[in-house]
């Protein structure tokens, strides 16, 4: 997968001009950059439009075209970037526990873990506003240290990430961390993009990293973090949405302002 990579397009794209050899700080910055640059978005989905997994097509969208994605879009993209650099990646899956109990929650989340330096680490590009910026160690060590925003927590045969919002701890996705195929990923994108219950496919769920935070969209609903503080604003129409993502997540699309979500029963 790696061998038809265009890297130097990849790093102009987030902006990396730093080292390319597979330590530490290599992978924790290509994950800050790509994190900061290419934002997390289901637009396609809700105009219909059939979200791939071969590298060809995420070169064109989130490379060459500006888009965003969501986790199988990110976590492909970058285990090809990882593996071209000399890393070597686990593909895995998770059952997302923010919003539905793990018995209720299918395994359609997909993020990688790292081995560098004896240390594994939990790299997720692709978790939108829940995910950290920086790789989580395997050991319930909490990030960044005088500050701790997520950490990794063993329970049972599982593992957990904890994200903090708005003070509070809580379990973000559980995974056993077991090795999963491509095939794997190509089951749960078809259900995350095309069943008629998935969240993909009946809300606008997008973020992305702001020179001075993070703007986040819920169907109508923005949120701008500011320094910590948050600042909420409701989206009067399509084109009011289409300027913010112009504005925020650095693309334009005409067809957003024929958008159909199923989410938001009023706009018709």
């Amino acid at each position: 997968m790696a061998s038809s990579l265009d890297l130097e397009a990849y790093f102009d794209r987030i902006q990396w001009r730093g080292p390319s050899s597979p330590t530490h700080a290599t992978l924790a910055g290509l994950l800050d950059a790509h994190m900061a640059h290419i934002p997390f978005e289901n637009i396609d989905v809700l105009l219909g439009r059939p979200v791939t997994l071969d590298l060809e097509g995420l070169q064109a969208k989130l490379i060459h075209a500006w888009r965003g994605g969501y986790c199988f879009e990110h976590a492909t993209l970058f285990g090809a970037v990882l593996e071209a650099l000399g890393f070597e990646p686990v593909r895995h899956a998770a059952r997302v526990i923010v919003f539905r109990p793990r018995s209720e929650a299918p395994r359609t989340h997909m993020f990688l873990s790292v081995t560098v330096d004896n240390a594994r680490y939990v790299v997720d590009p692709g978790f939108g506003p829940f995910a950290s910026r920086l790789p989580l160690p395997l050991d319930g060590t909490g990030l960044p240290a005088d500050h701790p925003t997520h950490r990794m927590a063993r329970e049972g045969d599982s593992w957990v990430l904890r994200a903090t919002r708005d003070g509070a701890e809580l379990p973000a996705w559980v995974s056993t961390l077991e090795a999963e195929n491509p095939i794997d990923f190509e089951v749960a994108n078809h259900f995350t993009a095309t069943h008629p219950e998935s969240p993909f496919v009946n809300w606008i769920i997008a973020s992305a990293v702001t020179p001075d935070g993070r703007v986040n969209i819920m169907n109508r609903d923005v949120t701008h973090l500011r320094a910590g503080a948050a600042t909420t604003a409701r989206l009067p129409d399509r084109t009011a949405l289409r300027a913010l993502l112009a504005e925020h997540f650095g693309f334009d699309l005409p067809e957003v302002e024929t958008l159909r979500v199923p989410g938001i029963p009023d706009w018709v």
